[in-house]
């Protein structure tokens, strides 16, 4: 099983782009219904992998942004 959260949300990222080109295209109502149903579960669950991710860092709120650090602009 892949435990990326970076997976899910790329996976649930693109099933929602699928739903939306599906309905742009005026694919048959069930097809858009039924995957946008799965869309909605898929979303859930990808909160859930996000939020439970073992994911640690020792960046603090004082280091703001890595690629623009907040220390170079407020002290010159």
């Amino acid at each position: 099983m892949i435990r990326n959260a970076m997976f899910w949300v790329t996976m649930v990222t693109l099933l929602l782009i699928t739903v939306t080109i599906m309905a742009t295209m005026n694919f048959p109502f069930n097809w858009v219904f039924y995957i946008t149903v799965l869309g909605q579960l898929s979303v859930v669950y990808m909160v859930y992998k996000v939020l439970t991710d073992n994911y640690s860092t020792n960046k603090t709120f004082e280091d703001f942004y890595e690629d623009a650090p907040i220390k170079d602009r407020v002290n010159p």
